[in-house]
């Protein structure tokens, strides 16, 4: 029976039993089998992996597992330049616009708080994810690994965090887009693009006490709800800059064979 030697690296033991974690372990090829196939049977999904190492050889998802082979497996590097290496998609997770699945409400509407272009609705099947994520080139944020499985998805990340604020120091953190924090440039309920207007264009909108004491407003290009600096903006604010505020550094790796 034909035997394989795999080392998972970094994050990517996140999907592995406590038993194969971060060492080599053997394992016995029942079928002829892609590498893709081979990594996705230990619950890791592809969009999670940036570089495969075969006997110290890069390759890609389509490479053939063979007898003897020595496969190392290393997570997204968002903080290295791995050019000389193959990449394993077209591009790296460097366009920050999302797709986020119907558990994630909170995450969607604090990305979009932070100026993020982020696609969500609560009734979104896996399948709808899916299929966003590939003609709009989105990146898939979710908690459901099978939905990261899916050929069709090439960027994704699997949320470690139950919490939502955690969630957010953990993407901004992961995928390196502190510098790409544009707050308060994103409605929060349908994702559209916000601009300054004239009082008189949202007059009709306003109740009262917001017409006497507030006279700057920002409205949603796409549905018209109207913006103004209230007391909840305040909290908001707050919060901005809670996450502005890196909270771990990302750790720096060296691909190496294993």
């Amino acid at each position: 029976m034909a035997q394989v030697q795999l080392r998972f690296y970094e994050e990517l033991n996140d999907f592995l039993p406590l038993q194969r974690r971060k060492i080599t372990f053997s394992h016995a090829l029942m079928r002829r089998t892609s590498v893709k196939d081979l990594i996705e049977s230990f619950g890791v999904p592809h969009t999670e992996v940036e570089v495969i190492l075969a006997n110290g050889q890069s390759v890609d998802f389509s490479y053939i597992v063979q007898d003897g082979d020595r496969i190392s497996v290393y997570p997204v590097f968002e903080s290295l330049d791995i050019s000389p290496l193959i990449r394993l998609r077209d591009k790296p997770l460097r366009d920050p616009c999302f797709v986020i699945d119907s558990n994630l409400g909170q995450l969607a509407r604090y990305l979009r708080l932070l100026g993020f272009d982020v696609v969500y609705r609560n009734d979104f099947t896996d399948r709808e994810v899916a299929r966003i994520a590939s003609e709009d080139k989105r990146i898939v944020l979710t908690r459901d690994r099978a939905l990261l499985q899916h050929r069709i998805i090439t960027h994704g990340y699997f949320v470690r965090s139950i919490r939502p604020r955690e969630q957010v120091q953990e993407i901004l953190t992961r995928l390196d887009l502190y510098n790409t924090l544009r707050p308060f440039t994103r409605c929060l309920r349908c994702n559209g693009e916000l601009e300054d207007v004239d009082k008189d264009m949202v007059w009709h909108q306003l109740e009262p006490k917001t017409k006497k004491y507030y006279d700057r407003f920002r409205r949603c290009k796409t549905c018209g709800q109207a913006y103004w600096r209230g007391s909840h903006f305040n909290r908001m604010e707050k919060l901005c800059e809670y996450f502005k505020a890196p909270q771990k550094t990302v750790k720096k790796l060296n691909v190496v064979d294993s």
